[in-house]
């Protein structure tokens, strides 16, 4: 996968993931794609409803020794 940029949101609790998910999303052209690094147990479902409701796509996300990791693709 083709990664434009990573965020590194470790640490943060709700709603920074998705505050500083929106911010680098900002920056980024239609098409390009940020890998997020989440230790927030609730980013996933967070990170997946805005993701739909600002028309972006959540390509793929696991969890890896706590830290969940998140690839979207800006719509």
């Amino acid at each position: 996968m083709d990664v434009t940029k990573v965020l590194d949101a470790k640490g943060l609790a709700c709603p920074m993931p998705i505050v500083k998910t929106k911010k680098e999303m900002d920056t980024l052209s239609p098409g390009d794609i940020l890998e997020v690094h989440a230790t927030d147990k609730g980013a996933k479902n967070d990170l997946t409803a805005w993701a739909q409701a600002g028309g972006h796509e959540l390509i793929k996300d696991e969890e890896d020794n706590g830290v969940f990791k998140f690839w979207l693709k800006k719509g």
